[in-house]
């Protein structure tokens, strides 16, 4: 349970400062090395904890099936938390940063703003994952295997003990890195890409990797992931090029000012599910600024629907990969295939906290706004 709220909690917290899709890349990136380090006890002929009996034997079957579940878990408590803290600040989610902009707002006035949806939010996230722990609905609750514990901790001293000055000195480089990528992400010294192509560069030449074929597996796990974009992008451009949301945007406009925000936020909330949280707060945050130019609307009332555009795509679009960038980046990735995590089975790990966030969120909009 600590490592369940440990996973949501820091998540969320390097979200807020970084970028959900980071964030998701790198418990990607834990999850496989985790998964990667059983495996290879899982094929060899060792014998880790001493008990008589190969290691291989005691990590099929049952203990397989367990540990996988356990790992699918923890993944889908972070992602789930990269939204919650996503959601808070103008770095956390591309759409925010638009928002943003449109709004004037910078770091401070963004998170104040939104702090009085977010936080309660945040607050009935971490304990969601702490009843989904205690009960073990939706596919939560599952613990490690104590033998996979032992033998892989037996496994990891052997590891540290046998590692050499060269694969420590390429293990200070990449901690070196990552501090700089978190520096540069959170400082925002220079566009994202850049600053990835930056530690590309730095990485590389301290580890002295000179051939392109190396580098060519890192970019591999995104492919899937990118040709999904465009595709997807491609539907999206569709869809606002026949301009299939202005009538319910207009609809709502036409409500009394009252109800807007919460209208607005359903109406996010929905289509972020189907559709891609950001392709439809651009949409939505677009039409509204119309609005506000043409003096259809205050700027008060500019602000509550902004705020509400801004939690309704991020709130509720954790119940599909659609919605969310992160858990579709998860899904294409090496790592769902290994834990056995489809499309279907994130949709129910979801639910749980899709109902939490999104009633909780709108709750939240009707006090609030």
């Amino acid at each position: 349970m600590v490592l369940s709220l440990l996973f949501v909690f820091l998540s969320a917290i390097l979200s807020a400062f970084l970028d959900a899709l980071t964030v998701t890349a790198v418990l990607i990136s834990v999850a496989v090395g985790f998964y990667g380090v059983y495996h290879k006890i899982h094929s060899s002929s060792a014998d880790y904890d001493n008990s008589g009996t190969p290691d291989r034997k005691q990590l099929s079957g049952e203990t397989l099936e367990q540990f996988r579940a356990f790992l699918r878990s923890l993944v889908m408590h972070g992602v789930v938390g990269t939204a919650l803290g996503g959601v808070c600040t103008i770095v956390g989610e591309p759409q925010n940063l638009l928002i943003g902009e449109r709004m004037g707002w910078d770091f401070i006035e963004f998170f104040q703003m939104m702090a009085p949806i977010t936080m309660p939010v945040l607050v009935c996230g971490l304990i969601t994952t702490v009843i989904l722990e205690l009960t073990g609905v939706f596919g939560y609750g599952t613990k490690l295997p104590e033998v996979a514990r032992t033998i892989i901790e037996n496994y990891t001293d052997e590891e540290d003990k046998n590692r050499t000055a060269h694969q420590k000195y390429n293990l200070i480089v990449q901690a070196v890195s990552a501090v700089l990528l978190i520096i540069g992400l959170a400082l925002h010294l220079a566009p994202v890409g850049f600053i990835g192509l930056a530690l590309i560069i730095v990485q590389t030449a301290f580890m002295g990797i000179v051939e392109e074929h190396s580098l060519g597996k890192a970019f591999e796990e995104a492919l899937p992931f990118t040709g999904l974009l465009v595709v997807f992008f491609v539907i999206v451009a569709m869809i606002h090029d026949q301009h299939l949301f202005k009538p319910i945007i207009e609809w709502a406009l036409a409500l009394d000012p009252s109800q807007q925000p919460s209208m607005f936020y359903i109406a996010n909330g929905v289509l972020s599910m189907i559709s891609d949280n950001v392709f439809v707060a651009t949409v939505y945050i677009g039409e509204v600024k119309e609005a506000f130019d043409n003096g259809v609307i205050t700027r008060d009332q500019f602000e509550k629907l902004a705020i509400a555009i801004n939690t309704g795509t991020n709130l509720p679009s954790v119940a599909t990969p659609n919605g969310q960038a992160a858990f579709l980046f998860l899904l294409t990735s090496a790592l769902a295939p290994l834990i056995n995590l489809s499309y279907g089975k994130m949709v129910k790990m979801a639910f749980p906290y899709t109902i939490v966030l999104g009633v909780v969120g709108l709750i939240c909009v009707k006090m609030v706004l």
